[in-house]
């Protein structure tokens, strides 16, 4: 019907009627049709045309299923063990009945040890939803070893692995795998892995794949299961990481470190959690996250889903949700909490140094004192460190171990949305910004308040239909981005993954690596859009965005500007705006406004690609000024 593998609401609905006798088929037929071009006649003709296809499929394809009259007496049967470790308690005894709706029943003794709210790392591995209908299969002889499927994967289902000899002797029996590209993986094997029961069937992977053959293509969930499960359980559980052979700031480099992010409750094709997940692969095991309420909250954190995670070390991001309209200031103070213990530490470690405590010891403290701002260096000192910690009774110590959580530079990140960022956090992230502070702040913009329904928001560009603006925007898109650079000392970014996959890493691992205060807006495709053909395709969208000019690639580094060069660079290429009609066709939220306010759409239209065309001509002044 053209409605997509998840809309099936309309379809069952006609099943419904024509199964029940409830009213006459025919009539039941009349009215859904009427109430579907009510609802959605603003969207367009072919939306209503295929709501109505849905509904006759739904009356003529009933099938009788005959149920076995055995089933009355069917008993559940043994978990199958597929290799996985064993389940911990907390999932078997608080996450799986919350799961099961009966998170009411569990008694207040569930929580013992967890009376501060806190929930384990990592519960989103083991709930094996199984929701999609077909998912991505590998088909090793067309792959050029790229990651990129890796790279766009919203739900961190797609990994790459490399297997060394004897990893590649123990695998499972049809397993496939290639020779590994580059001389660091010289005498190794690769694979790239799909987790079926974990994938949403979104098809980002499959769409983004640059090969002549695609690499990827689908197949029935069901089969890739039977297929794919222990591979999946050996590929993570028994392939080790090979991360340390390559440079990580690359996008292929980048996806041999495990995600920190994974399978979590975001939407298929989600366009947030790509950026999320990427920024866990290069700092993850020593970021702290202060998140915003937002989509960016619900799918970081629904009890009992937690899909940030740890590593092999037991490393990953710590995270904390906080209101929308003093998250930036939460996130602040989570970096001046820990800036505080440190430089007590940085007392005690010096009056160690005058104690009698092994002289190994001595030469880490050293290490740790000369070099704490340095995240690799206060980890190696930390490393050597912690195990003379733990049993020690010199006091000098003991005082030390009292923080030792504060010993290794953690990496201070500020997540959230544009409905927080532009108008109602945006006070708080104002401040911050303007303390000099090293933090760093990720935007996932959307341009509406896409967790609460679709709101507009002051990044909602002219003539976008939103909620509170159901006759088109009619004010222009702040430009969050150009407002920071006036401070002269905020690193700021505007990237889009999709656009260019190489400019969204490189201005991620600058922001992170700048002394100071940064600021990455990133562009979002989102449900809310009402993308033509939905979102099995975001990456081609933010492409679109940005050749037309609708999006712009760009980054502003004050580092530049201490070394005498143009602190501002323009990354995207002059845009083609006689596509920007084109590209804001391919969704509903203005090509309603067309249908429902034709003649002002056209003049808002007009608008909106003379402020494109105005955005671009004040980067192009940045760019050439001395």
């Amino acid at each position: 019907t053209g409605m997509g593998p998840t809309r099936i609401n309309t379809i069952l609905q006609s099943a419904f009627f024509q199964l029940t006798g409830i009213i006459p088929a025919d009539k039941a037929n009349e009215l859904m049709k009427a109430a579907a071009k009510a609802t959605y006649g603003k969207k367009g003709d072919d939306v209503v045309q295929k709501n109505w296809a849905a509904i006759d499929a739904g009356a003529k394809q009933v099938v009788k299923v005959e149920v076995p009259a055995s089933w009355a007496n069917a008993a559940d049967e043994a978990a199958v063990k597929g290799g996985c470790p064993a389940t911990p308690a907390f999932i078997k005894e608080v996450v799986n009945p919350m799961n099961a709706q009966q998170g009411d029943k569990l008694p207040v003794s569930s929580f013992s040890g967890r009376e501060d709210g806190s929930f384990p790392m990592g519960t989103s591995r083991y709930e094996k939803r199984m929701i999609a209908i077909d998912v991505p299969q590998w088909k090793p002889e067309n792959c050029i070893q790229c990651n990129q499927c890796s790279y766009v994967c919203p739900h961190a289902c797609v990994r790459p692995f490399v297997l060394n000899a004897e990893e590649e002797a123990n695998k499972p029996e049809g397993m496939a795998t290639i020779k590994a590209n580059g001389k660091e993986f010289e005498g190794m094997t690769f694979r790239i892995q799909v987790s079926p029961m974990d994938c949403t069937g979104c098809g980002s992977c499959v769409s983004v794949c640059p090969a002549k053959e695609k690499a990827l293509v689908f197949q029935d969930v069901e089969e890739a299961v039977k297929e794919q499960r222990a591979n999946w359980n050996y590929a993570t559980h028994k392939i080790s990481n090979k991360a340390d052979l390559v440079n990580v700031t690359t996008v292929k480099g980048s996806q041999f470190r495990q995600p920190l992010l994974e399978f979590s409750g975001a939407c298929a094709g989600c366009g947030e959690t790509p950026y999320a997940k990427l920024v866990t692969q290069l700092f993850g095991d020593h970021m702290v996250i202060a998140n915003a309420t937002g989509c960016s909250s619900i799918w970081g954190a629904s009890a009992p889903c937690m899909p940030y995670c740890t590593n092999e070390q037991g490393r990953g991001p710590a995270w904390a949700n906080s209101l929308f309209e003093n998250n930036a200031e939460f996130g602040l103070g989570m970096l001046k909490a820990h800036q505080q213990c440190r430089e007590k530490l940085a007392v005690l470690m010096a009056e160690a140094l005058e104690a009698d405590i092994p002289a190994e010891a001595k030469e880490a403290i050293q290490l740790w004192l000369d070099n704490k701002d340095n995240y690799e260096t206060s980890k190696k000192a930390t490393d050597t460190l912690l195990p003379l910690l733990q049993d020690a009774q010199a006091p000098a110590l003991q005082a030390i171990k009292v923080y030792e959580d504060h010993l290794i530079k953690r990496s201070q990140w500020i997540f959230g949305g544009d409905g927080w960022a532009y108008d109602i956090g945006y006070g708080g992230l104002d401040h911050v910004l303007a303390s000099g502070e090293n933090v760093n702040v990720l935007v996932f913009d959307t341009e509406v308040y896409s967790n609460t329904g679709g709101q507009a928001s002051k990044a909602t560009p002219t003539a976008a239909i939103a909620k509170f603006a159901a006759s088109g925007k009619r004010s222009k898109k702040k430009d969050l981005g150009m407002m920071n650079t006036a401070y002269g000392n905020v690193y700021v970014a505007q990237i889009a993954l999709g656009a260019n996959m190489n400019q969204a890493i490189k201005a991620i691992t600058e922001a992170e690596a700048y002394d100071g205060p940064s600021l990455i807006i990133a562009y979002a495709t989102c449900i809310n859009h009402g993308i033509k053909g939905g979102l099995s395709n975001p990456m081609n969208q933010m492409k679109k965005a940005v050749e037309c000019g609708y999006w712009h690639l760009w980054r502003y580094n004050p580092e530049l500007k201490a070394q005498g060069k143009n602190p501002f660079i323009l990354d995207s290429k002059e845009p083609n705006s006689d596509l920007f009609r084109d590209f804001i066709n391919t969704e509903t939220r203005y090509t309603s406004l067309a249908k429902l306010f034709p003649e002002q759409a056209e003049a808002l239209f007009e608008q909106a690609k003379e402020d494109s065309i105005a955005r671009y001509q004040t980067y192009v002044e940045m760019v050439n000024k001395q």
